[in-house]
């Protein structure tokens, strides 16, 4: 009657198998980015197993022997550590530490902050930002001999202005009541600038509506830093005062060029009595258990630092 359509079989390739099952699909696998990973942190990982890791290790082995870089070290077991409890210079020296880390951190903080808000509500301009950053760029034993020779009680710039305004002159690196003090000052010069652009990126980030809602509501420039800027600004201030205290209990270059540790031991810091210990008296040992000991507070005092001022939260989520 009517013609018969012959219809082809299906073929095998075209998504069934012979036995008329679908055939699965093959799936990707996702690529694995951990050897890549591993090889372009390899150079990182070397450095710090070098220079970190390695030197770590062997002062703390250093720490437990008798050293005087010229003779094998002795190992003498915790005897170093007994010295330093009643080593009075050591407790002197991180006094004198303690002094000018809280004046330092202070008038550093303070001041940054005061910078970072200025440039955050009248100005942004980038040529202010730079000229903030020249004293940081400066190396510090430049630095240091700068403020030597403008500070210095019969030469310097600082004290003929005050002898011509009738003021006298001042030990500023030779009196033990200004030398500390000045140089915290001299420190808070050369990185307060770098601290403000730090505080400075933190506020970018905080929303701009924020402060148009409270300017709309009637708030100040005081109440608006107060309630809006500060808190949201904990986390980089966390990490601020974090680097700086690190940063201040390992002053040494200004004072090494500067004071040399006087007058009277005023300005003998830590890490100067860990340097005179180890390449002045030579004694390698001894000088690694101090090392030692000033690593454990440091970690104990960021530790601190970081709980109390909960620098892994922020406001602002």
């Amino acid at each position: 009657m009517g013609a018969h359509t012959a219809v082809a079989p299906p073929h095998p390739g075209a998504g069934t198998s012979p036995g008329g099952a679908s055939a699965p699909r093959r799936t990707r696998r996702p690529r694995d980015d951990r050897k890549a990973a591993w090889l372009f942190l390899a150079p990182a990982l070397l450095g710090f197993a070098l220079f970190y890791a390695y030197p770590t290790v062997r002062g703390i082995y250093y720490s437990l022997t008798d050293y005087s870089l010229i003779a094998t070290p002795d190992f003498v077991g915790g005897d170093n550590y007994s010295r330093l409890i009643g080593d009075e210079q050591f407790w002197n020296a991180l006094q004198v530490t303690g002094y000018y880390v809280l004046v330092n951190i202070v008038s550093q903080t303070l001041l940054a902050l005061v910078l970072a808000t200025l440039m955050h509500r009248l100005t942004r301009s980038v040529a202010l930002r730079a000229m903030l950053l020249v004293p940081w760029l400066v190396p510090n034993v430049t630095v240091g001999l700068l403020w030597m020779w403008l500070l210095d009680t019969n030469l310097g710039l600082v004290n003929h202005v005050l002898n011509s305004m009738g003021m006298g002159t001042t030990g500023f690196f030779t009196s033990p009541d200004w030398a500390m003090p000045s140089v915290a000052a001299v420190n808070t010069w050369a990185y307060t600038g770098y601290t403000a652009l730090l505080l400075y990126a933190g506020m970018l980030q905080v929303p701009q509506y924020l402060y148009e809602s409270a300017s709309l509501d009637g708030a100040g420039e005081w109440r608006m830093f107060t309630r809006i800027t500060l808190p949201l600004l904990r986390p980089v201030l966390s990490l601020v005062l974090v680097v700086s205290l690190i940063g201040s209990f390992q002053i040494f270059d200004t004072i090494a060029v500067t004071t040399k540790g006087g007058p009277v031991s005023a300005t003998r810091v830590i890490y100067y009595y860990i340097y005179e210990q180890a390449f002045t008296n030579f004694h390698m040992g001894y000088a690694s258990a101090v090392a030692v000991v000033l690593a454990l507070i440091l970690g104990v005092l960021t530790a601190v630092q970081m709980r109390l001022l909960r620098a892994s939260r922020s406001d602002l989520a």
